[in-house]
Protein backbone atom coordinates (compact mmCIF):
# COMPACT_ATOMS: atom_id res chain seq x y z
CA UNK A 1 0.00 0.00 0.00
CA UNK A 2 1.24 3.49 -0.83
CA UNK A 3 0.83 5.86 2.11
CA UNK A 4 -0.29 9.35 1.15
CA UNK A 5 0.76 10.82 4.49
CA UNK A 6 3.78 10.26 6.68
CA UNK A 7 2.96 11.39 10.19
CA UNK A 8 5.70 11.66 12.79
CA UNK A 9 4.07 11.02 16.16
CA UNK A 10 4.33 13.99 18.52
CA UNK A 11 6.36 13.45 21.67
CA UNK A 12 6.64 15.83 24.60
CA UNK A 13 10.20 17.05 25.08
CA UNK A 14 9.72 16.93 28.87
CA UNK A 15 8.81 13.22 28.64
CA UNK A 16 11.85 12.48 26.46
CA UNK A 17 14.09 14.34 28.89
CA UNK A 18 12.57 12.56 31.91
CA UNK A 19 13.11 9.14 30.32
CA UNK A 20 16.63 10.08 29.33
CA UNK A 21 17.42 11.07 32.91
CA UNK A 22 16.22 7.60 33.94
CA UNK A 23 18.90 6.05 31.73
CA UNK A 24 17.04 5.38 28.49
CA UNK A 25 18.91 6.35 25.29
CA UNK A 26 17.64 9.40 23.39
CA UNK A 27 16.10 7.48 20.48
CA UNK A 28 14.49 4.90 22.74
CA UNK A 29 13.11 7.68 24.93
CA UNK A 30 11.63 9.32 21.86
CA UNK A 31 9.91 6.11 20.76
CA UNK A 32 8.54 5.51 24.26
CA UNK A 33 7.29 9.09 24.55
CA UNK A 34 5.64 8.89 21.12
CA UNK A 35 3.60 5.97 22.51
CA UNK A 36 2.43 7.90 25.55
CA UNK A 37 4.97 6.45 27.99
CA UNK A 38 6.29 9.35 30.02
CA UNK A 39 7.82 8.04 33.26
CA UNK A 40 10.56 5.62 34.23
CA UNK A 41 7.97 3.47 36.03
CA UNK A 42 5.79 3.20 32.92
CA UNK A 43 8.82 2.43 30.76
CA UNK A 44 9.99 -0.31 33.12
CA UNK A 45 6.52 -1.88 33.22
CA UNK A 46 6.39 -1.85 29.42
CA UNK A 47 9.91 -3.05 28.65
CA UNK A 48 10.34 -5.45 31.56
CA UNK A 49 6.85 -7.03 31.65
CA UNK A 50 6.40 -10.06 33.85
CA UNK A 51 4.49 -13.30 33.29
CA UNK A 52 1.64 -12.63 35.69
CA UNK A 53 -1.89 -12.13 34.40
CA UNK A 54 -2.99 -10.11 37.39
CA UNK A 55 -6.70 -9.79 36.55
CA UNK A 56 -8.72 -12.50 38.28
CA UNK A 57 -10.99 -14.32 35.83
CA UNK A 58 -13.77 -14.00 38.41
CA UNK A 59 -13.88 -10.26 37.72
CA UNK A 60 -15.76 -11.23 34.53
CA UNK A 61 -19.51 -11.12 34.86
CA UNK A 62 -21.04 -14.62 35.20
CA UNK A 63 -17.66 -16.38 35.46
CA UNK A 64 -18.65 -17.82 38.83
CA UNK A 65 -21.89 -19.13 37.35
CA UNK A 66 -20.01 -20.67 34.39
CA UNK A 67 -17.56 -22.45 36.71
CA UNK A 68 -20.35 -23.78 38.92
CA UNK A 69 -22.37 -25.06 35.94
CA UNK A 70 -19.42 -26.79 34.23
CA UNK A 71 -17.98 -28.25 37.43
CA UNK A 72 -21.37 -29.72 38.32
CA UNK A 73 -21.72 -31.27 34.85
CA UNK A 74 -18.27 -32.88 35.16
CA UNK A 75 -19.12 -34.33 38.60
CA UNK A 76 -22.43 -35.70 37.32
CA UNK A 77 -20.84 -37.21 34.21
CA UNK A 78 -23.10 -35.26 31.87
CA UNK A 79 -22.19 -35.14 28.21
CA UNK A 80 -21.05 -31.71 27.03
CA UNK A 81 -20.00 -30.12 23.76
CA UNK A 82 -17.90 -27.07 22.93
CA UNK A 83 -19.37 -25.09 20.04
CA UNK A 84 -16.61 -23.20 18.21
CA UNK A 85 -15.98 -21.39 14.96
CA UNK A 86 -14.03 -22.14 11.79
CA UNK A 87 -11.50 -19.31 12.07
CA UNK A 88 -8.19 -19.52 13.98
CA UNK A 89 -9.60 -17.87 17.10
CA UNK A 90 -12.54 -20.25 17.24
CA UNK A 91 -10.43 -23.32 16.46
CA UNK A 92 -7.77 -22.57 19.08
CA UNK A 93 -10.46 -21.76 21.67
CA UNK A 94 -12.18 -25.06 20.90
CA UNK A 95 -8.97 -27.09 21.12
CA UNK A 96 -7.85 -25.43 24.35
CA UNK A 97 -11.14 -25.88 26.18
CA UNK A 98 -11.81 -29.42 24.91
CA UNK A 99 -8.30 -30.54 25.90
CA UNK A 100 -8.69 -29.08 29.38
CA UNK A 101 -12.17 -30.50 30.01
CA UNK A 102 -11.16 -33.97 28.82
CA UNK A 103 -8.14 -33.86 31.11
CA UNK A 104 -10.58 -33.37 33.99
CA UNK A 105 -12.56 -36.43 32.99
CA UNK A 106 -15.37 -34.62 31.21
CA UNK A 107 -17.35 -36.36 28.47
CA UNK A 108 -16.67 -33.60 26.00
CA UNK A 109 -17.04 -33.36 22.22
CA UNK A 110 -16.93 -30.33 19.95
CA UNK A 111 -18.85 -28.83 17.05
CA UNK A 112 -17.26 -26.64 14.36
CA UNK A 113 -19.82 -25.21 11.90
CA UNK A 114 -19.47 -26.07 8.23
CA UNK A 115 -18.98 -22.73 6.49
CA UNK A 116 -21.05 -23.88 3.49
CA UNK A 117 -23.97 -25.71 5.10
CA UNK A 118 -24.15 -24.14 8.58
CA UNK A 119 -22.96 -20.61 7.92
CA UNK A 120 -21.70 -18.49 10.79
CA UNK A 121 -22.56 -19.19 14.42
CA UNK A 122 -25.17 -21.31 16.12
CA UNK A 123 -28.12 -22.71 14.17
CA UNK A 124 -31.30 -24.56 15.10
CA UNK A 125 -30.29 -27.75 13.20
CA UNK A 126 -26.96 -27.77 15.05
CA UNK A 127 -28.74 -27.45 18.41
CA UNK A 128 -31.06 -30.32 17.52
CA UNK A 129 -28.19 -32.49 16.30
CA UNK A 130 -26.16 -31.93 19.46
CA UNK A 131 -29.12 -32.76 21.68
CA UNK A 132 -29.86 -35.95 19.74
CA UNK A 133 -26.20 -36.97 20.22
CA UNK A 134 -26.62 -36.67 23.97
CA UNK A 135 -25.27 -33.19 24.69
CA UNK A 136 -26.76 -31.76 27.87
CA UNK A 137 -24.35 -28.87 28.42
CA UNK A 138 -23.37 -26.63 25.52
CA UNK A 139 -20.38 -24.31 25.93
CA UNK A 140 -19.79 -21.76 23.19
CA UNK A 141 -16.41 -20.24 22.42
CA UNK A 142 -15.87 -17.22 20.14
CA UNK A 143 -19.60 -17.33 19.36
CA UNK A 144 -23.10 -17.19 20.77
CA UNK A 145 -23.39 -13.68 22.16
CA UNK A 146 -26.07 -12.64 19.63
CA UNK A 147 -27.63 -16.11 19.11
CA UNK A 148 -30.68 -15.45 21.31
CA UNK A 149 -33.09 -17.58 19.26
CA UNK A 150 -30.69 -20.51 18.89
CA UNK A 151 -29.87 -20.50 22.61
CA UNK A 152 -33.61 -20.49 23.32
CA UNK A 153 -33.96 -23.59 21.12
CA UNK A 154 -31.17 -25.33 23.03
CA UNK A 155 -32.86 -24.54 26.34
CA UNK A 156 -36.24 -25.76 25.08
CA UNK A 157 -34.65 -29.04 24.02
CA UNK A 158 -33.22 -29.55 27.49
CA UNK A 159 -29.63 -28.35 27.24
CA UNK A 160 -27.94 -25.99 29.64
CA UNK A 161 -25.81 -23.34 27.93
CA UNK A 162 -22.67 -21.43 28.94
CA UNK A 163 -21.64 -18.70 26.51
CA UNK A 164 -18.06 -17.45 26.22
CA UNK A 165 -17.48 -14.83 23.53
CA UNK A 166 -15.66 -11.58 22.85
CA UNK A 167 -17.82 -10.02 20.14
CA UNK A 168 -20.05 -6.98 20.53
CA UNK A 169 -23.27 -7.61 22.44
CA UNK A 170 -26.84 -6.69 21.59
CA UNK A 171 -28.95 -4.99 24.23
CA UNK A 172 -30.74 -8.22 25.16
CA UNK A 173 -28.39 -11.08 26.06
CA UNK A 174 -29.25 -14.73 25.38
CA UNK A 175 -31.01 -16.64 28.15
CA UNK A 176 -28.18 -18.93 29.24
CA UNK A 177 -26.86 -20.30 32.53
CA UNK A 178 -23.89 -17.95 32.13
CA UNK A 179 -22.90 -15.31 29.58
CA UNK A 180 -19.17 -14.53 29.80
CA UNK A 181 -18.11 -11.71 27.48
CA UNK A 182 -15.85 -8.86 28.56
CA UNK A 183 -17.72 -6.57 26.15
CA UNK A 184 -20.92 -6.82 28.19
CA UNK A 185 -22.00 -3.31 29.18
CA UNK A 186 -22.31 -4.44 32.81
CA UNK A 187 -18.93 -6.19 32.88
CA UNK A 188 -16.23 -4.72 35.13
CA UNK A 189 -13.28 -6.78 33.88
CA UNK A 190 -10.33 -4.36 33.46
CA UNK A 191 -9.30 -5.59 29.99
CA UNK A 192 -11.93 -5.79 27.26
CA UNK A 193 -9.74 -6.78 24.30
CA UNK A 194 -9.30 -10.51 24.84
CA UNK A 195 -9.78 -12.78 21.83
CA UNK A 196 -12.37 -15.54 21.95
CA UNK A 197 -9.60 -17.95 22.90
CA UNK A 198 -8.53 -15.48 25.58
CA UNK A 199 -11.97 -15.58 27.20
CA UNK A 200 -12.01 -19.40 26.96
CA UNK A 201 -8.55 -19.43 28.54
CA UNK A 202 -9.80 -17.29 31.42
CA UNK A 203 -12.60 -19.81 31.95
CA UNK A 204 -9.99 -22.58 32.17
CA UNK A 205 -7.99 -20.54 34.70
CA UNK A 206 -11.13 -20.06 36.79
CA UNK A 207 -11.95 -23.78 36.65
CA UNK A 208 -8.38 -24.74 37.57
CA UNK A 209 -7.86 -22.00 40.15
CA UNK A 210 -4.34 -21.41 38.83
CA UNK A 211 -3.48 -19.03 36.01
CA UNK A 212 0.28 -19.53 35.75
CA UNK A 213 0.18 -23.30 35.25
CA UNK A 214 -2.52 -22.88 32.59
CA UNK A 215 -0.40 -20.25 30.84
CA UNK A 216 2.52 -22.69 30.82
CA UNK A 217 0.24 -25.34 29.34
CA UNK A 218 -1.77 -23.41 26.74
CA UNK A 219 0.10 -20.19 25.92
CA UNK A 220 1.01 -21.36 22.39
CA UNK A 221 -2.61 -21.97 21.35
CA UNK A 222 -3.93 -18.84 23.09
CA UNK A 223 -1.27 -16.65 21.48
CA UNK A 224 -2.01 -18.15 18.07
CA UNK A 225 -5.71 -17.28 18.27
CA UNK A 226 -5.06 -13.85 19.78
CA UNK A 227 -2.68 -12.70 17.06
CA UNK A 228 -4.70 -14.30 14.26
CA UNK A 229 -7.83 -12.43 15.36
CA UNK A 230 -5.90 -9.12 15.21
CA UNK A 231 -6.40 -8.29 18.88
CA UNK A 232 -4.52 -5.34 20.43
CA UNK A 233 -1.15 -6.55 21.72
CA UNK A 234 -1.37 -4.61 24.96
CA UNK A 235 -2.26 -5.48 28.54
CA UNK A 236 -2.90 -9.17 29.14
CA UNK A 237 -2.67 -9.95 25.43
CA UNK A 238 0.93 -8.76 25.35
CA UNK A 239 1.89 -11.17 28.14
CA UNK A 240 -0.07 -14.04 26.55
CA UNK A 241 1.55 -13.54 23.15
CA UNK A 242 5.06 -13.10 24.58
CA UNK A 243 4.74 -16.34 26.56
CA UNK A 244 3.02 -18.08 23.67
CA UNK A 245 5.81 -17.30 21.21
CA UNK A 246 8.35 -18.77 23.63
CA UNK A 247 6.29 -21.92 24.02
CA UNK A 248 5.48 -22.17 20.31
CA UNK A 249 9.14 -22.54 19.40
CA UNK A 250 9.39 -25.65 21.63
CA UNK A 251 5.73 -26.68 21.57
CA UNK A 252 4.68 -30.08 22.82
CA UNK A 253 1.56 -29.89 20.65
CA UNK A 254 2.20 -32.39 17.84
CA UNK A 255 -0.20 -30.63 15.49
CA UNK A 256 1.38 -27.22 15.95
CA UNK A 257 4.83 -28.74 15.50
CA UNK A 258 3.68 -30.36 12.24
CA UNK A 259 2.21 -27.08 11.06
CA UNK A 260 5.52 -25.31 11.69
CA UNK A 261 7.34 -28.06 9.82
CA UNK A 262 5.01 -27.85 6.79
CA UNK A 263 5.50 -24.07 6.76
CA UNK A 264 9.29 -24.38 6.91
CA UNK A 265 9.42 -22.63 10.29
CA UNK A 266 10.57 -25.51 12.46
CA UNK A 267 13.58 -24.43 14.59
CA UNK A 268 13.25 -20.86 13.28
CA UNK A 269 12.92 -17.74 15.39
CA UNK A 270 9.20 -16.98 15.73
CA UNK A 271 7.49 -13.61 16.04
CA UNK A 272 3.89 -12.39 15.95
CA UNK A 273 4.42 -11.92 12.20
CA UNK A 274 5.08 -15.67 11.92
CA UNK A 275 1.58 -16.23 13.25
CA UNK A 276 -0.04 -13.53 11.12
CA UNK A 277 1.55 -14.40 7.79
CA UNK A 278 2.56 -18.06 8.06
CA UNK A 279 0.53 -20.06 10.57
CA UNK A 280 -2.84 -18.28 10.70
CA UNK A 281 -3.45 -18.29 6.91
CA UNK A 282 -2.87 -22.05 6.83
CA UNK A 283 -5.32 -22.76 9.65
CA UNK A 284 -7.88 -20.33 8.23
CA UNK A 285 -7.51 -21.99 4.83
CA UNK A 286 -8.92 -25.21 6.25
CA UNK A 287 -12.20 -23.48 7.11
CA UNK A 288 -12.24 -21.36 3.97
CA UNK A 289 -11.86 -24.37 1.66
CA UNK A 290 -14.70 -26.30 3.28
CA UNK A 291 -16.32 -29.00 1.15
CA UNK A 292 -19.90 -30.21 1.41
CA UNK A 293 -20.12 -33.99 1.77
CA UNK A 294 -22.97 -36.31 2.76
CA UNK A 295 -20.54 -39.14 3.47
CA UNK A 296 -20.47 -39.63 7.25
CA UNK A 297 -17.28 -41.67 6.90
CA UNK A 298 -15.42 -38.99 4.96
CA UNK A 299 -12.25 -37.65 6.56
CA UNK A 300 -12.74 -34.36 8.44
CA UNK A 301 -12.38 -31.29 6.27
CA UNK A 302 -12.70 -27.56 6.87
CA UNK A 303 -12.35 -26.34 10.44
CA UNK A 304 -12.70 -29.93 11.70
CA UNK A 305 -9.40 -30.86 10.05
CA UNK A 306 -7.65 -28.02 11.89
CA UNK A 307 -9.09 -29.19 15.22
CA UNK A 308 -8.03 -32.78 14.44
CA UNK A 309 -4.54 -31.46 13.79
CA UNK A 310 -4.37 -29.48 17.04
CA UNK A 311 -5.66 -32.26 19.26
CA UNK A 312 -3.71 -35.04 17.53
CA UNK A 313 -1.74 -37.39 19.76
CA UNK A 314 -0.27 -39.42 16.90
CA UNK A 315 2.47 -38.11 14.60
CA UNK A 316 1.11 -39.98 11.59
CA UNK A 317 -2.34 -38.39 12.04
CA UNK A 318 -0.76 -34.96 12.57
CA UNK A 319 1.37 -35.37 9.45
CA UNK A 320 -1.69 -36.32 7.37
CA UNK A 321 -3.71 -33.32 8.47
CA UNK A 322 -0.74 -30.95 8.36
CA UNK A 323 -0.17 -31.83 4.71
CA UNK A 324 -3.91 -31.53 3.98
CA UNK A 325 -4.05 -28.04 5.49
CA UNK A 326 -0.97 -26.95 3.55
CA UNK A 327 -2.67 -28.09 0.33
CA UNK A 328 -5.80 -26.14 1.32
CA UNK A 329 -3.65 -23.06 1.73
CA UNK A 330 -2.13 -23.40 -1.74
CA UNK A 331 -5.60 -23.80 -3.25
CA UNK A 332 -6.84 -20.81 -1.26
CA UNK A 333 -4.06 -18.62 -2.65
CA UNK A 334 -4.99 -19.45 -6.24
CA UNK A 335 -8.71 -18.79 -5.75
CA UNK A 336 -8.02 -15.66 -3.71
CA UNK A 337 -5.86 -14.26 -6.52
CA UNK A 338 -8.51 -14.98 -9.15
CA UNK A 339 -11.46 -13.48 -7.24
CA UNK A 340 -9.47 -10.39 -6.23
CA UNK A 341 -8.61 -9.74 -9.88
CA UNK A 342 -12.29 -10.10 -10.85
CA UNK A 343 -13.31 -7.67 -8.10
CA UNK A 344 -10.75 -5.11 -9.25
CA UNK A 345 -12.00 -5.38 -12.83
CA UNK A 346 -15.61 -4.81 -11.73
CA UNK A 347 -14.75 -1.73 -9.66
CA UNK A 348 -12.46 -0.21 -12.28
CA UNK A 349 -15.12 -0.65 -15.00
CA UNK A 350 -17.86 1.09 -13.00
CA UNK A 351 -17.22 4.74 -12.02
CA UNK A 352 -20.11 4.72 -9.53
CA UNK A 353 -18.25 1.99 -7.60
CA UNK A 354 -14.75 3.37 -8.04
CA UNK A 355 -15.52 6.86 -6.74
CA UNK A 356 -17.47 6.03 -3.57
CA UNK A 357 -16.26 6.30 0.02
CA UNK A 358 -17.14 2.63 0.52
CA UNK A 359 -17.31 -0.57 -1.48
CA UNK A 360 -20.15 -3.10 -1.59
CA UNK A 361 -19.58 -5.70 -4.29
CA UNK A 362 -21.57 -8.86 -5.02
CA UNK A 363 -20.98 -11.92 -7.18
CA UNK A 364 -23.06 -15.05 -6.44
CA UNK A 365 -20.35 -17.30 -7.94
CA UNK A 366 -17.52 -16.31 -5.63
CA UNK A 367 -16.36 -18.80 -3.02
CA UNK A 368 -17.85 -18.02 0.38
CA UNK A 369 -14.71 -18.80 2.34
CA UNK A 370 -12.56 -16.35 0.36
CA UNK A 371 -14.64 -13.15 0.42
CA UNK A 372 -13.13 -11.93 3.71
CA UNK A 373 -9.63 -12.08 2.25
CA UNK A 374 -10.84 -10.31 -0.90
CA UNK A 375 -12.35 -7.52 1.22
CA UNK A 376 -8.96 -7.00 2.88
CA UNK A 377 -7.21 -7.01 -0.51
CA UNK A 378 -9.58 -4.35 -1.87
CA UNK A 379 -8.88 -2.12 1.12
CA UNK A 380 -5.17 -2.29 0.27
CA UNK A 381 -6.01 -0.70 -3.09
CA UNK A 382 -9.00 1.56 -2.40
CA UNK A 383 -8.64 2.16 1.35
CA UNK A 384 -12.27 2.42 2.42
CA UNK A 385 -14.88 0.30 4.29
CA UNK A 386 -15.59 -2.74 2.14
CA UNK A 387 -18.24 -5.46 1.98
CA UNK A 388 -17.83 -8.46 -0.36
CA UNK A 389 -20.92 -10.63 -0.88
CA UNK A 390 -21.66 -13.98 -2.48
CA UNK A 391 -24.46 -16.57 -2.53
CA UNK A 392 -24.63 -19.62 -0.26
CA UNK A 393 -27.58 -21.95 0.36
CA UNK A 394 -30.10 -19.49 -1.05
CA UNK A 395 -28.87 -16.56 1.03
CA UNK A 396 -26.45 -13.75 0.28
CA UNK A 397 -23.60 -13.90 2.73
CA UNK A 398 -20.39 -11.95 3.05
CA UNK A 399 -17.61 -10.33 5.01
CA UNK A 400 -16.91 -6.70 5.78
CA UNK A 401 -13.64 -4.99 6.63
CA UNK A 402 -12.85 -1.44 7.70
CA UNK A 403 -10.14 1.20 7.81
CA UNK A 404 -8.60 2.50 11.06
CA UNK A 405 -10.97 4.74 12.98
CA UNK A 406 -14.25 3.77 11.33
CA UNK A 407 -16.67 1.57 13.33
CA UNK A 408 -17.76 -1.03 10.81
CA UNK A 409 -19.97 -2.90 13.27
CA UNK A 410 -22.18 0.16 13.74
CA UNK A 411 -22.44 0.61 9.98
CA UNK A 412 -23.61 -2.99 9.55
CA UNK A 413 -25.91 -2.74 12.58
CA UNK A 414 -27.63 0.28 11.02
CA UNK A 415 -28.91 -2.16 8.36
CA UNK A 416 -29.93 -4.85 10.86
CA UNK A 417 -33.56 -4.95 9.70
CA UNK A 418 -32.34 -6.12 6.27
CA UNK A 419 -30.15 -8.90 7.67
CA UNK A 420 -30.90 -12.45 8.77
CA UNK A 421 -27.92 -12.32 11.12
CA UNK A 422 -24.64 -10.51 11.59
CA UNK A 423 -21.79 -10.29 14.05
CA UNK A 424 -18.30 -8.96 14.50
CA UNK A 425 -16.50 -5.94 15.87
CA UNK A 426 -15.25 -2.49 14.90
CA UNK A 427 -12.96 -3.57 12.03
CA UNK A 428 -14.50 -6.84 10.77
CA UNK A 429 -17.96 -8.34 10.48
CA UNK A 430 -19.89 -11.17 8.85
CA UNK A 431 -23.48 -10.88 7.60
CA UNK A 432 -26.27 -12.79 5.87
CA UNK A 433 -29.35 -11.49 4.05
CA UNK A 434 -32.02 -12.49 1.59
CA UNK A 435 -31.14 -11.83 -2.08
CA UNK A 436 -33.93 -9.28 -2.49
CA UNK A 437 -32.31 -7.08 0.20
CA UNK A 438 -28.91 -6.69 -1.48
CA UNK A 439 -29.78 -3.52 -3.39
CA UNK A 440 -31.28 -1.76 -0.36
CA UNK A 441 -28.42 -2.90 1.90
CA UNK A 442 -25.90 -1.53 -0.60
CA UNK A 443 -27.66 1.84 -0.71
CA UNK A 444 -28.03 2.17 3.05
CA UNK A 445 -24.54 0.97 3.91
CA UNK A 446 -23.00 3.38 1.41
CA UNK A 447 -25.16 6.23 2.72
CA UNK A 448 -24.17 5.45 6.32
CA UNK A 449 -20.47 5.54 5.46
CA UNK A 450 -20.90 8.73 3.43
CA UNK A 451 -22.54 10.43 6.40
CA UNK A 452 -20.36 9.17 9.24
CA UNK A 453 -16.81 8.67 7.96
CA UNK A 454 -14.20 11.35 8.52
CA UNK A 455 -12.48 12.10 5.17
CA UNK A 456 -9.12 11.81 6.96
CA UNK A 457 -9.88 8.10 7.56
CA UNK A 458 -9.81 7.56 3.79
CA UNK A 459 -6.22 8.75 3.49
CA UNK A 460 -3.63 5.99 4.04
CA UNK A 461 -1.30 7.24 6.73
CA UNK A 462 1.78 5.70 8.27
CA UNK A 463 2.64 6.63 11.84
CA UNK A 464 6.37 7.28 12.31
CA UNK A 465 8.04 7.16 15.70
CA UNK A 466 11.19 9.10 14.87
CA UNK A 467 13.73 10.14 12.26
CA UNK A 468 16.99 8.15 12.22
CA UNK A 469 20.39 8.15 10.65
CA UNK A 470 21.56 4.76 9.45
CA UNK A 471 24.51 5.13 11.82
CA UNK A 472 22.00 5.07 14.72
CA UNK A 473 21.01 1.48 13.91
CA UNK A 474 23.55 -0.18 16.17
CA UNK A 475 23.43 -3.61 17.79
CA UNK A 476 22.59 -1.98 21.13
CA UNK A 477 19.74 -0.01 19.55
CA UNK A 478 18.31 -3.17 17.93
CA UNK A 479 18.55 -5.06 21.21
CA UNK A 480 16.53 -2.36 22.96
CA UNK A 481 13.92 -2.32 20.18
CA UNK A 482 13.45 -6.07 20.64
CA UNK A 483 12.18 -5.35 24.14
CA UNK A 484 9.16 -3.62 22.57
CA UNK A 485 8.00 -6.99 21.23
CA UNK A 486 5.68 -8.73 20.66
CA UNK A 487 4.27 -6.37 18.06
CA UNK A 488 0.72 -6.03 16.86
CA UNK A 489 -2.25 -3.65 16.91
CA UNK A 490 -1.77 -0.78 19.41
CA UNK A 491 1.85 -1.88 19.84
CA UNK A 492 3.11 -1.85 16.27
CA UNK A 493 6.78 -2.27 15.45
CA UNK A 494 8.48 1.13 15.69
CA UNK A 495 8.63 2.91 12.35
CA UNK A 496 11.42 5.29 11.41
CA UNK A 497 12.19 7.62 8.53
CA UNK A 498 15.61 8.21 7.01
CA UNK A 499 16.04 10.84 4.32
CA UNK A 500 18.47 11.15 1.47
CA UNK A 501 19.39 7.50 0.91
CA UNK A 502 20.17 5.60 -2.26
CA UNK A 503 20.77 2.10 -3.51
CA UNK A 504 24.29 0.70 -3.65
CA UNK A 505 24.73 -2.16 -6.08
CA UNK A 506 21.95 -3.96 -7.90
CA UNK A 507 18.38 -3.53 -6.79
CA UNK A 508 16.34 -6.57 -7.77
CA UNK A 509 12.78 -7.79 -7.91
CA UNK A 510 12.05 -11.04 -6.08
CA UNK A 511 9.05 -13.23 -5.34
CA UNK A 512 6.93 -15.58 -7.41
CA UNK A 513 5.57 -12.66 -9.44
CA UNK A 514 8.55 -10.32 -9.03
CA UNK A 515 6.42 -8.25 -6.68
CA UNK A 516 8.98 -7.43 -3.96
CA UNK A 517 11.92 -5.03 -4.21
CA UNK A 518 15.25 -5.90 -2.56
CA UNK A 519 18.07 -3.38 -2.29
CA UNK A 520 21.12 -2.31 -0.29
CA UNK A 521 20.76 1.24 0.95
CA UNK A 522 23.39 3.76 1.95
CA UNK A 523 23.01 7.24 3.40
CA UNK A 524 25.08 9.98 1.82
CA UNK A 525 28.57 8.93 0.81
CA UNK A 526 29.02 6.37 3.57
CA UNK A 527 29.08 2.92 1.93
CA UNK A 528 30.12 1.35 5.22
CA UNK A 529 26.64 2.11 6.53
CA UNK A 530 24.97 -0.01 3.83
CA UNK A 531 21.92 -1.86 5.13
CA UNK A 532 19.93 -4.52 3.21
CA UNK A 533 16.27 -3.64 2.75
CA UNK A 534 13.13 -5.18 1.29
CA UNK A 535 9.95 -3.43 0.15
CA UNK A 536 7.06 -5.88 -0.12
CA UNK A 537 4.54 -5.29 -2.91
CA UNK A 538 6.35 -2.19 -4.19
CA UNK A 539 7.77 -3.13 -7.61
CA UNK A 540 6.87 0.25 -9.13
CA UNK A 541 9.89 1.84 -7.43
CA UNK A 542 12.33 -0.56 -9.06
CA UNK A 543 13.68 1.59 -11.90
CA UNK A 544 14.04 4.71 -9.77
CA UNK A 545 15.84 2.84 -6.96
CA UNK A 546 17.99 0.84 -9.37
CA UNK A 547 19.25 4.05 -10.97
CA UNK A 548 20.76 5.12 -7.65
CA UNK A 549 18.61 8.24 -7.36
CA UNK A 550 17.98 9.71 -3.93
CA UNK A 551 14.93 8.61 -1.93
CA UNK A 552 13.39 8.95 1.53
CA UNK A 553 12.31 5.72 3.21
CA UNK A 554 10.14 4.83 6.17
CA UNK A 555 10.69 1.39 7.65
CA UNK A 556 10.83 -0.97 10.57
CA UNK A 557 14.10 -2.52 11.69
CA UNK A 558 14.04 -6.32 11.78
CA UNK A 559 16.68 -8.92 12.48
CA UNK A 560 17.68 -11.80 10.23
CA UNK A 561 18.83 -14.93 12.04
CA UNK A 562 20.86 -17.19 9.76
CA UNK A 563 23.29 -19.91 10.78
CA UNK A 564 23.99 -18.29 14.10
CA UNK A 565 24.53 -14.83 12.61
CA UNK A 566 22.20 -11.94 13.41
CA UNK A 567 22.05 -8.97 11.05
CA UNK A 568 19.82 -5.94 10.58
CA UNK A 569 17.41 -5.52 7.71
CA UNK A 570 15.04 -2.69 6.89
CA UNK A 571 11.44 -3.64 6.13
CA UNK A 572 10.39 -0.73 3.93
CA UNK A 573 6.82 0.50 4.41
CA UNK A 574 6.95 3.33 1.87
CA UNK A 575 9.34 5.13 -0.47
CA UNK A 576 9.21 8.76 -1.54
CA UNK A 577 11.25 10.05 -4.45
CA UNK A 578 13.35 13.11 -3.74
CA UNK A 579 12.54 16.08 -6.00
CA UNK A 580 15.23 16.93 -8.55
CA UNK A 581 16.87 20.26 -7.72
Amino acid sequence: MKFSKWHIAPAEEADIRRLGEAGYPQLVSQVLAARGISTAEEAAAFLERGRDLTCSPFLMKDMDRAVECISRAIRQGRRMAVFGDYDVDGITATCTLVDYLRSKGAKCEYYIPNRLTDGYGLTRPAMEQLYEQGTRLLITVDSGITANEEIAVARELGMQVVITDHHECHENLPDAQAVVDCKRTDDTYPFSSLAGVGVAFKLICALEGDTLSMLDRYADLVALGTVADVMPIVGENRIIVAEGLKKLSVTANIGLEMLLREAGMKNRRLTSSTISYVLAPRINAAGRMEVDSDDENAAPSGGHSAVYLMVARDEEVASEYGAFIDTCNQDRKNIDRSITQEAHEIIESRPELKNRKSTVIYNPKWMKGIVGIVASRLIETYYRPTVVLTMSNGYVTGSARSVPGFDLYQAVESCADLLENFGGHIYAAGLTMRPENVEEFTRRFNDYVEEHIDPEMLIPQVEIDSELLFSDITHKFRTTLNRFQPFGPENNAPVFVTRGVSNRGDARLVGAEQEHLKMDLIQGQKPNTSIPAIAFQQPTHYEHVRSGKCIDVCYSVVENHYRGTVSAQLRIKDIKKKPVK
